[in-house]
Formats: C-alpha cells, structure tokens, sequence
C-alpha cells in the first residue's frame, strides 16, 4: 500500500528574501548551521515556503544529517576519506594534497539543500540538523548564500 499524504497547501510565493552566512571552519569536520538557517527564515518573516541554501565553494559540501550523536559526524568524515583518499594518484594537486580529494567528497555531497518552512519553521526531523561540511585540513572562510522562497506572516512582507 502506497503512503498517505496530509492536506495539501497551495501557497502563492509572496516573499523572496536573501542573506550570506559566513562560516569560518576549523578544518576538516562538520559545522553545524541549523540555528544560523532558521534565525535567517524567522528574520525573513517566513510562514510558508521553503529555505534554499547554496554553498559557493568546491571543496566543502552542505549536508542534512544526524544532530544527536557526534560519533555519526566522525564516522561520516572516515568515510568519506575511504571514498576519496588523499594517497590516492589525483592528477590536482596543485593546493596540496588534500584539494582533489575535497573536490571528490564536495561533489558526493553537494554543495544546495532545499528545506520545507511550514508555520514559519524549518520542517526538519527529529534528530536532523544542517552542516556544512570541510574538506580540507587548514581552516577556511566559507560563504552560504540563503533563500527563502513563499509566503511571510505579513502579507508577504518581512
């Protein structure tokens, strides 16, 4: 038997706000942003909609992914090194060693995500939480760029 769905809402896009979010990593790892998207989508004066986030980088990548265990995050950054390891022959390796091997897991990844906002909040499960992921060892400055699309609380004005 198929899935059930719940009430249908049609939602009219009223309010299209923007806003960068500077993520300064400390290296390899996750860095979770959650609380960082949904003040953006309260500020937005979001009801309705949805929250687009788009990373301007190749070789860090944006993930929706457990946020109660901190042994997932690790596992999931051994992973990914068995998946592009640095020792590997890659042709680039012009920025070093580890620069290829970003390129490859930011690629698995992504570097956009699409979350629901329904009453004004993020649409997340339970135990999820946005991350931007690094892929390289040295710290850098990283830049998502914010959207959310649909209607505001007030008539569409933020």
């Amino acid at each position: 038997m198929a899935g059930k769905l719940s009430v249908i809402t049609h939602v009219a896009p009223q309010t299209i706000a923007t806003a960068a979010l500077v993520v300064e990593t400390e290296g390899t790892g996750f860095t979770d942003i959650t609380k960082d998207v949904a003040r953006f989508v309260k500020d937005s004066g979001a009801a309705e909609g949805v929250v687009l986030a788009y990373l301007r980088h190749t070789s860090a990548s944006l993930t929706i992914q457990e946020n109660a265990d901190p042994d997932v995050q690790a596992d999931l950054v051994t992973a990914l090194d068995r998946l592009a390891p640095e020792e590997f022959a890659w042709m680039h390796d012009v920025e070093g060693p580890d620069d290829m091997p970003a390129h490859v897991k930011a690629m698995l990844n992504g570097v956009s995500l699409h979350v629901p906002v329904t009453g004004g909040v993020m649409a997340l499960g339970t135990w999820q939480g946005i991350y931007l992921v690094e892929h390289r060892r040295a710290p850098h400055r990283r830049e998502v760029v914010l959207q959310f699309v649909g209607s505001g609380r007030h008539g569409g004005k933020p």
